[in-house]
C-alpha cells in the first residue's frame, strides 16, 4: 500500500480511508453529498497525488508525444494543457491523459493512477521504437510529484491569495509554473475534473505539508472543505467526464467513447491507429457511449443491462448515480447505435424492474 504526502491530514481530518489504485485515499470526510454541493457552490480540495506524471522531453519529444496520443500535439503552445488519450494498437485504449507543453522539447503527461506501471511500459515500448533514452527523454516522475486539486467557484479566488502571478483570469486548460505559499516552480493549471472551475496544482513531495496548510488557511473565508474520491467520481459524472475502466478501456474506442473531438485526422497528425478510427468515423460504429436520465424512480449503477422497451438488452451501463446537484438518477453507457439519438426512450433493468430512462446531450449538470 503506498501513502500520498498528504495521507496524515487525510486521518487527522476524520477520513474515511480506503485502497484504490494500490494506495491509501479518503473517500469520504463528512458525506459524499455534502463534499459534492461544496465544490459545486464553493471549493473543495481533492489528493489527487495517486496520479501519475510522465516526462517527454528532447528532439523527438513533440513527435513522439504526437505519435503515442490522438490528439493535436502541433496545435499547443507553451503553457497549453490538452486533453488526449493512448491508442493501444488495437481499436482500444490504454488510457486517457492530459499533455502539457512547457516548451517544443519539454512535454508533461498526467496519467491514471491505476494505469501508471501500464502506461510506462506502452511509452518505453514505443519510445525505445522511436528512439528516445529511457530515464532520460523519457522519465516517471510519479513518485517524486504530489498533486491537489482545487475546485470550485471560489477556488482561484482564495488561490489568488498565495501567489503574486494573475491566475483568476487564466483561460481554461492552461498553466503557470509560480511561486505559490511560499515555494518555487509549482505548476498551477486550470484544469480540474468537476466541471465546476478551479486549479490542479504539482508540487514536490518535500514541499506538500507546507502548502496543504497554506491552501486551507486561504480557503476558510470561503468555507473550503477538503473531499474524498467519492464526491470526485459523482462530480465528474455529473459533467459526463469518461472515467478510465468505466467508460473506455482497452476495448473502446475514442470515436465509441464520443471522443472524436480529441481524435484529429489531419494530415500531419500521425497516431497509432489512425486509419482504424478514421474508418470508424467514416463508416460509423454498432455502438455508441451515450448519456441517459431516469425518469422513472431508481439509481443507476455500472454493469446494469440497458433495454428497449420490450425489455431485450440494446447496452449496459458503464457509469451511473444519482446526481447530487442534479437530483435524478443518471448515467452512462454503451448503446446499440439504432437507439442513441437524444430524446429516445431507453429502460434500465434494476432487480428485474424495467425503469424508464432517456437518452440526452451532456452535461447533466449546468451551471445556473
Amino acid at each position: 500500500m503506498k501513502y500520498t504526502a498528504f495521507h496524515s491530514f487525510h486521518e487527522a481530518m476524520g477520513a474515511k480511508m480506503v485502497e484504490f489504485a494500490g494506495y491509501h485515499m479518503p473517500i469520504q470526510y463528512e458525506g459524499l453529498i455534502k463534499e459534492h454541493l461544496a465544490v459545486r457552490n464553493q471549493l473543495g480540495v481533492f489528493d489527487v497525488s495517486h496520479m501519475g506524471e510522465v516526462w517527454v522531453k528532447g528532439p523527438k519529444a513533440e513527435s513522439f508525444v504526437q505519435w503515442v496520443t490522438t490528439n493535436d500535439v502541433s496545435s499547443l503552445f507553451d503553457g497549453k494543457v490538452q486533453y488526449s488519450c493512448f491508442p493501444n494498437g488495437k481499436g482500444g485504449i490504454v488510457d486517457d491523459l492530459l499533455v502539457y507543453r512547457f516548451d517544443a522539447e519539454t512535454y508533461l503527461l498526467v496519467i491514471n493512477a491505476a494505469n501508471i506501471d501500464k502506461d510506462w511500459n506502452w511509452l518505453v515500448k514505443n519510445a525505445e521504437e522511436k528512439g528516445l533514452v529511457i530515464g532520460k527523454e523519457l522519465i516517471n516522475a510519479s513518485d517524486d510529484i504530489a498533486q491537489l486539486a482545487i475546485q470550485g467557484p471560489l477556488a482561484l479566488k482564495a488561490m489568488q491569495k498565495l501567489t503574486s502571478e494573475p491566475i483568476e483570469g487564466m483561460e481554461y486548460y492552461t498553466f503557470k509554473k509560480l511561486e505559490f505559499a511560499g515555494v518555487k516552480d509549482v505548476i498551477l493549471s486550470t484544469t480540474g475534473y468537476t466541471g465546476s472551475g478551479g486549479c490542479e496544482i504539482y508540487i514536490n513531495n518535500e514541499d506538500a505539508a507546507k502548502v496543504w496548510k497554506a491552501v486551507f488557511e486561504a480557503g476558510a473565508e470561503f468555507g473550503v472543505k477538503p473531499i474524498g474520491l467519492g464526491a470526485r467520481d459523482t462530480l465528474r459524472l455529473e459533467m459526463g467526464f469518461c472515467l478510465y475502466g468505466n467508460d473506455i478501456d482497452d476495448t473502446t474506442s475514442p470515436i465509441e467513447a464520443g471522443l472524436g473531438w480529441i481524435t484529429k485526422f489531419t494530415d500531419t497528425n500521425n497516431f497509432i491507429d489512425k486509419e482504424l478510427f478514421l474508418k470508424q468515423k467514416e463508416e460509423g460504429v454498432s455502438r455508441r457511449l451515450r448519456a441517459f436520465e431516469l425518469i422513472d424512480k431508481g439509481i443507476p449503477r455500472q454493469h446494469y443491462e440497458i433495454c428497449d422497451v420490450n425489455g431485450k438488452p440494446i447496452g449496459e451501463v458503464t457509469s451511473g448515480t444519482m446526481g447530487p446537484a442534479v437530483q435524478k438518477g443518471i448515467g452512462m453507457g454503451y448503446i446499440q447505435s439504432a437507439y442513441t439519438k437524444f430524446g429516445t426512450e431507453v429502460y434500465i433493468k434494476i432487480r428485474d424492474r424495467l425503469l424508464k430512462a432517456v437518452v440526452v446531450k451532456l452535461p447533466f449538470y449546468k451551471e445556473a
